[in-house]
């Protein structure tokens, strides 16, 4: 949000339970959401949003932690399964699809 200049931007939508901005980058319009849920229903507000803004699963980039990867270190990838992350577990479960793309954004592990 902040690198495109929407980070003031955020507001409170109660239909999807969640935090949302929106950006324009390179011509496309980017909705940014933050769920305000647990974890592991993360996924109803998912669901909620791409109800709401016409977005199917293809059009849905989760950005999530992953314990396996070192700290800071970053990889995409197209669908797959939840890998034992809840919240990604919701969100295929609540739009019925694992057609997400997937930002794995490492944390290490303790």
């Amino acid at each position: 949000a902040r690198h495109l200049a929407v980070a003031e931007g955020w507001r409170a939508d109660r239909q999807c339970c969640a935090d949302v901005a929106l950006a324009t980058a390179r011509s496309l319009e980017l909705l940014l959401l933050k769920p305000r849920r647990f974890m592991n229903l993360n996924g109803l507000s998912v669901a909620s949003a791409a109800e709401i803004y016409n977005l199917h699963p293809e059009d849905i980039y989760l950005v999530h932690d992953d314990l396996d990867k070192a700290l800071g270190k970053v990889a995409i990838k197209l669908g797959g399964s939840a890998r034992g992350h809840n919240g990604v577990r919701s969100c295929i479960s609540a739009l019925h699809s694992n057609e997400m793309t997937r930002l794995r954004v490492g944390i290490g592990r303790p």
